[in-house]
C-alpha cells in the first residue's frame, strides 16, 4: 500500500456525464477496478449496456435533489459540461456548467459523501470577464464551499479524443494544438491538450488516494497519470 493511499474497499461511486467522452473512459476504468463494487449513473439518457456493477437513474439533471435519496455513494465524479456553440443561451449554459455540479455538491454534503470531484478548466475564475471562465469560477467557489473533506476540482486545458457530435471549433482547435503542443514546455506545458483517459485516471488514483492540492491543472493532471499507471 503506498504512502497515502486509502485503506477502503467495495466501494460505490456516483458519476455524472458518463456519456460523454471523460466520463466514457472514467466508467469502463471503474467497471474494472476491483476496489468497486457498484457504480451509479445519473444521466439524461442510458449509456447503452449492462454490466453487473452498473445501477442507471435516467433523470433531469437539472432538477437533481429531487433523487438525492438514491445519491448515495462513497465517491461523487462530476463529468458534466457543454460549450458556449451547444448551448448558446447563456442562462441555460450555466444551468448545466454551475448548476448540475453544484447541486450534487450540496447533496453530496448532505448524504455524507466525503469525496467530491469535479471537471473544471483551465482559465477558470469568478472576476473572468469570458464567461464561460467566470462561470467556471464560480462553479469551483461553491463547490469548495460546500465543505466536502476530499474535493478535488480538475482543470484541464482542451480535451482531446473523438467525440461522436461533431463540434467544428473544437476541431479546429484541436488541430491547431496539435502544432502549438511541440512548443509547449516548461511552464507552458499546462497549456498543452490533454486526452480524457489522462483525466479519468487521474481522477480514480485521486479518489484512491491523498493529495495535497484543490485545484490541479492540466501539467499536474498528467504527472498523477504518469506517475501511477
Amino acid at each position: 500500500m503506498g504512502k497515502g493511499q486509502i485503506k477502503l474497499k467495495e466501494k460505490t461511486a456516483i458519476i455524472l456525464g458518463a456519456t460523454g467522452l471523460t466520463g466514457g473512459c472514467l466508467l469502463q476504468m471503474l467497471l474494472n477496478d476491483e476496489r468497486y463494487i457498484k457504480i451509479r449513473l445519473f444521466s439524461r439518457s442510458s449509456i447503452g449496456f449492462s454490466h453487473p456493477k452498473l445501477e442507471e437513474h435516467l433523470v433531469d439533471l437539472l432538477n437533481l435533489e429531487s433523487y438525492k435519496t438514491n445519491f448515495l455513494a462513497d465517491e461523487v465524479f462530476c463529468c458534466i459540461g457543454t460549450t458556449k456553440a451547444k448551448t448558446p443561451d447563456t442562462e441555460m449554459y450555466k444551468k448545466i456548467d454551475f448548476g448540475i455540479p453544484v447541486s450534487a455538491a450540496k447533496i453530496s454534503r448532505i448524504n455524507g459523501i466525503e469525496t467530491f470531484m469535479v471537471i473544471s478548466s483551465m482559465g477558470a475564475n469568478s472576476k473572468s470577464g469570458i464567461t464561460y471562465n467566470r462561470i467556471k469560477g464560480e462553479m469551483e467557489e461553491a463547490v469548495l464551499n460546500m465543505g466536502i473533506p476530499r474535493t478535488y476540482i480538475l482543470q484541464p486545458s482542451l480535451i482531446g479524443g473523438h467525440r461522436e457530435e461533431k463540434r467544428l471549433g473544437e476541431w479546429i482547435a484541436k488541430q491547431v494544438m496539435k502544432v502549438f503542443n511541440l512548443v509547449l514546455v516548461g511552464p507552458l506545458e499546462k497549456f498543452r491538450a490533454i486526452d480524457p483517459e489522462i483525466i479519468a485516471g487521474s481522477m480514480v488514483w485521486l479518489a484512491n488516494n491523498n493529495y495535497g492540492t484543490v485545484r490541479i491543472q492540466s501539467d499536474k493532471i498528467k504527472k498523477i497519470y504518469r506517475s501511477n499507471f
